[in-house]
């Protein structure tokens, strides 16, 4: 299985994962976000970066998945009212933290917040199984000029 992610040059390792709290991560835990595809990744990294824009620093990482593991997901219709909620994590860090601390499969599959009807992947670093996961290319991201206008005009 592959997923995706966009990430600044400037920081290295594509499969680092810093702890940092997320909407299906609290603080400490370490996971990394992907996406199924790079157009999701891409607008994922797109609504993060409202009023800054993009350049040449940024790149895709293509990273597989063994398809022989196994994986949790996480359907829309399993989340309370509000899960997509853009300042308030709280109604999915705890399903999340569970499946982490109990180390229930590498890949957790959640919809997308910024589109329900897409899937992000959430990868436990911690996980037994997280060094079979492989950086398979890195490729650049040369979004069209009228996108980095938008962002930069969203400040």
């Amino acid at each position: 299985m592959l997923a995706f992610r966009i990430l600044h040059k400037k920081y290295g390792d594509p499969l680092f994962t810093p702890g940092i709290e997320g909407r299906w991560n609290s603080a400490g835990k370490k996971v990394l976000y992907c996406s199924e595809s790079i157009p999701l990744a891409f607008m994922e990294s797109m609504i993060r970066r409202q009023g800054v824009g993009f350049n040449h620093d940024f790149q895709i990482a293509h990273i597989e998945i063994p398809g022989h593991l196994s994986f949790k997901k996480i359907e829309v219709v399993d989340l309370e009212a509000g899960w997509d909620n853009p300042n308030n994590y709280t109604k999915c860090q705890p399903l999340a933290d569970k499946w982490y601390n109990n180390l229930e499969s590498l890949t957790l599959i959640v919809p997308s917040a910024t589109l329900s009807i897409c899937s992000n992947y959430v990868i436990n670093a911690v996980h037994p199984d997280f060094s079979s996961i492989k950086l398979v290319a890195l490729t650049p991201l040369m979004p069209d000029v009228r996108i980095d206008e938008i962002l930069k005009k969203a400040k």
